[in-house]
């Protein structure tokens, strides 16, 4: 059994919804950050960056999305969701979730940052052209490496696709433009599917009734 720590509409959703691919049980500790959860001394013993997602595994804790993911998919999900160690496939996946975070995930960051994460001292309003020039960069060399392959590594749903479908969802609710049709076909096709949806659905679910 497997313990995410999480809150609705944050990386955590990734980690949910490779749980939910696998078909992992799973429990949900809801972290509400608008009520500073992740600041306690408890969870930063969990998690000393205090930071979410955090999965609690019997051997220990995992954090930064794309490593659980990775864990994930290599533990119980062989042969599905994740290409062979060593093959050149497995190359082509560390390549794109290396990319889909240092390169196309931070400026949808760095946007979110100046816009409500950092203290209000600290925001830029000149960052927001900034992150929407940076993403249009970094998105257009996402298209040319997505080519007209159905998923990014090609025909197989792979984490790299949870990271990928997160980043573009999060990109849509943050009103930045994506004109690649076959990135808004991709899109379309990976955040539609059914353990996306039970992931979102289940997340919201564990707020507190207003």
């Amino acid at each position: 059994m497997y313990t995410l720590y999480g809150y609705p509409k944050t990386r955590s959703v990734r980690v949910a919804w490779a749980l939910e691919e696998i078909g992992l049980p799973y429990e949900y500790k809801l972290i509400d950050l608008k009520q500073g959860q992740h600041l306690s001394d408890e969870y930063k013993a969990v998690s000393p960056s205090a930071k979410i997602p955090v999965l609690a595994t019997p051997e220990g804790t995992l954090s930064e999305s794309a490593a659980i993911v990775t864990y994930l998919a290599e533990r119980h999900g062989m042969q599905e969701f994740i290409p062979e160690p060593s093959s050149f496939s497995r190359a082509k996946y560390e390549e794109m979730m290396l990319f889909l975070t240092s390169e196309l995930e931070q400026p949808v960051w760095n946007l979110a940052k100046h816009t409500f994460a950092l203290p209000e001292s600290q925001r830029l309003e000149e960052m927001h052209g900034v992150s929407a020039w940076e993403f249009q960069r970094a998105l257009r060399v996402f298209a040319s490496m997505l080519g007209g392959n159905e998923f990014v590594c090609g025909n197989m749903f792979t984490m790299a696709d949870v990271i990928a479908g997160h980043i573009l969802a999060w990109a849509k609710g943050s009103k930045l433009a994506i004109d690649f049709q076959n990135i808004s076909d991709y899109a379309q096709r990976v955040l539609t599917r059914e353990a996306y949806e039970r992931a979102w659905r289940g997340e919201m679910s564990h707020l507190p009734a207003q």
